[in-house]
């Protein structure tokens, strides 16, 4: 079914996995269409509750897969119109997915990769993994969502620096300035991931994609736009199945059973 990637559901949770080790899971054409579709997939399907992206092999990602473009190329590549095609296509799915997307991140974490990972809700990291915002180091500025989301996690002051130098951040900084989320050992992360995964795979559903959608707009909008956000989104929790099994259990003083519904 895909040549790139390695796509799993168990219960409630999607597993995808980066799967180009021998290229550092650089992102070619076929990796992005087949992410794509994946994370399509993973929207329709109501069994699907949560989704973990990871990388096979040695690192999360290396990046783009610079020698296919330029041979994919007649003469010097339009590189915004690749990106139109590739990168902004997916982030936004990532973003938009109204369920959980958490990063297990080992390795390098380069250029378009952190990106990629930015655009998952959660980050956990092993004590391996190394993010670089490297596109400057090739005389480029960052694409694959960095410019909105790097600022929006580590602050401007951060985001400017690790732009403008590409400098590598190490796991545990990574964690101190808010890049991830999470710093476990090396041989801990699928287990981890599994576990928060699990976890968040048998939570209201409905809830949680509303307050995905709410805080990624709230960097966009004013205070009484936000409000109006709360309660339209309060109104369609309201009626869910969860919201009324959430009640009765804690009127019931009993752990809630959400079903996604």
């Amino acid at each position: 079914m895909y040549k790139t990637i390695l796509f799993e559901k168990s219960g409630g949770v999607a597993n995808v996995a980066l799967n180009r080790p021998k290229k550092l899971n650089a992102f070619d054409g076929t990796m992005h269409e087949e992410l794509y579709r994946a994370f399509g997939d993973a929207a329709e399907d109501e069994e699907i509750r949560c989704v973990v992206l990871r990388g096979e092999g040695k690192g999360f990602s290396a990046g783009a897969d610079l020698a296919q473009i330029v041979e994919g190329a007649d003469g010097d590549p339009d590189l915004g119109e690749y990106l139109r095609g590739t990168y902004s296509r997916l982030v936004k799915r990532m973003v938009g997915i109204e369920k959980p997307v958490i990063a297990a991140l080992h390795g390098p974490v380069y250029g378009a990769g952190v990106g990629i990972a930015l655009a998952c809700d959660l980050r956990v990291a092993a004590q391996s993994a190394k993010f670089s915002v490297a596109f400057i180091k090739i005389g480029l500025m960052p694409d694959a969502g960095v410019t909105f989301l790097l600022p929006r996690v580590v602050g401007l002051g951060r985001a400017m620096t690790m732009s403008m130098l590409g400098d590598a951040v190490e796991a545990e900084e990574a964690y101190r300035i808010g890049l991830v989320n999470k710093v476990v050992p090396e041989d801990s992360l699928p287990e981890e991931t599994r576990n928060l995964a699990e976890h968040l795979s048998t939570m209201p559903t409905a809830a949680l994609g509303r307050i995905k959608h709410s805080l990624y707009a709230s960097f966009e909008t004013d205070l009484e736009t936000a409000l109006e956000s709360e309660a339209a989104g309060q109104t369609f929790c309201g009626y869910t199945r969860d919201h009324k099994e959430g009640v009765t259990a804690f009127f019931e003083k009993r752990e809630a059973k959400f079903t996604g519904g």
